[in-house]
């Protein structure tokens, strides 16, 4: 393990008219600090074509992780796919971004638009070796990585937009290369990167997408720690233990709950500061205690980072609801989305009866639910979880 992560986030939109994306990513993980993200692009559109992708992706991600060669690779998947009755070939085009170790980059690349690599907020002009295989030109490339280093990886449904709509042919790639060079240097998340280069080849296409278009981002930055502590212990005795723990952790701290809060207060020897200022009318205002970097509410707080969780990594359709806002389940969400890497839960077993009333739903009613789904959510992200009990 090293002090390198890779963050990874990706983004799809359809053709116009189809239920099924043609584009396929699929990110397998090799140990803790390796992983193998594959972006298939299915030939045409619709369910053939998300057929196709998948194939793909899963054949290519699942054989590499497995340590098998390219060459038997590639060679599986022409063997595999079946053939176009219309077109004649049997192929769906890919980019594999193989991370080694967080420290090296291999590039696997066939017939889709080249990866974007922006180093020091400029294009990165890599080495590119051709291999043919199976009749097949493909492009390999090794990269030692470095902290803030951007990769991004499209579908050819990126460079198409706006072909006979805004531009006459299409969003080049040289344009989109200066669009992701000017956005990356801003501290977005790989997935916000994502989102902002797929919604504006939606706005390129005019809203009536062309064709399937994927861009899949990957960041290197250095590990951040979070440590979040969430409801007060079962036995009274282990408040000093749990509190000992949570502050002994290295990175910034969050405190949910007003019990817990006063109990960390307490512990501190400083004052809890209350607050009635609502930013939003759904969530409870924030507090503050000297030595705390952030406190909130507990239940209904974390239920609407679950809200937002859920979004990121689907849709991401609120990202400017929890990006700029002052609430507390908004700030929750950009120290844990975007700042954190490794995030340590502390949680307390006690009961509130506050939260024991039959006619609030099942997710107020249990708060290790709430821990569970929070933490889940934050696996699929890439966030490395521990949550400790007590």
């Amino acid at each position: 393990m090293n002090n390198l992560c890779a963050d990874i986030g990706w983004k799809s939109i359809n053709h116009e008219g189809e239920q099924l994306c043609g584009d396929h990513v699929d990110i397998v993980e090799q140990g803790e600090d390796s992983t193998i993200i594959v972006l298939a692009d299915g030939l045409g559109s619709g369910v053939k074509a998300s057929i196709l992708s998948t194939l793909t992706s899963k054949i290519i991600s699942t054989m590499m992780a497995a340590g098998l060669k390219l060459e038997d690779c590639v060679s599986t998947i022409a063997a595999a796919l079946p053939i176009c009755s219309v077109r004649g070939v049997a192929y769906s085009t890919f980019t594999i971004i193989h991370i080694i170790r967080n420290r090296t980059v291999e590039l696997i690349q066939y017939d889709n638009p080249n990866v974007i690599f922006i180093r020091n907020g400029e294009l990165f002009d890599y080495p590119k070796q051709e291999l043919n295989i199976g009749g097949k030109k493909i492009f390999k490339s090794e990269i030692k990585l470095r902290e803030n280093d951007v990769l991004t990886a499209m579908s050819d449904g990126c460079p198409h937009a706006g072909i006979g709509l805004a531009f006459n042919f299409g969003w080049k790639w040289e344009d989109i290369a200066e669009f992701m060079k000017t956005i990356s240097i801003a501290g977005y998340t790989a997935k916000t990167l994502a989102t902002m280069l797929v919604d504006e080849c939606n706005k390129e296409y005019g809203y009536h997408p062309g064709d399937d278009a994927t861009a899949c981002v990957v960041k290197i930055r250095k590990r951040e720690p979070m440590n979040i502590l969430f409801g007060p212990p079962r036995n009274r005795d282990d408040c000093d233990r749990m509190m000992s723990l949570f502050f002994s952790k290295e990175g910034k701290h969050i405190i949910c709950g007003g019990t817990t809060s006063s109990i960390a207060a307490k512990y501190l020897g400083k004052p809890l500061k209350a607050s009635l200022k609502f930013e939003k009318s759904d969530v409870p205002p924030i507090a503050e205690i000297e030595g705390v970097d952030l406190v909130t509410e507990g239940v209904i707080t974390i239920n609407k980072v679950i809200d937002y969780a859920k979004d990121a990594l689907n849709k991401n359709e609120l990202y400017e609801k929890w990006g700029f806002s002052r609430d507390g389940a908004s700030l929750i969400c950009r120290l844990l989305f975007e700042e954190a890497t490794d995030i340590n839960f502390y949680v307390g077993r006690a009961v509130n009866p506050a939260h024991q009333n039959p006619n609030l739903p099942i997710t107020f009613n249990i708060k290790m639910h709430l821990v569970e789904e929070l933490a889940d959510c934050l696996k699929k992200m890439g966030k490395r979880i521990k949550v400790s009990y007590f």
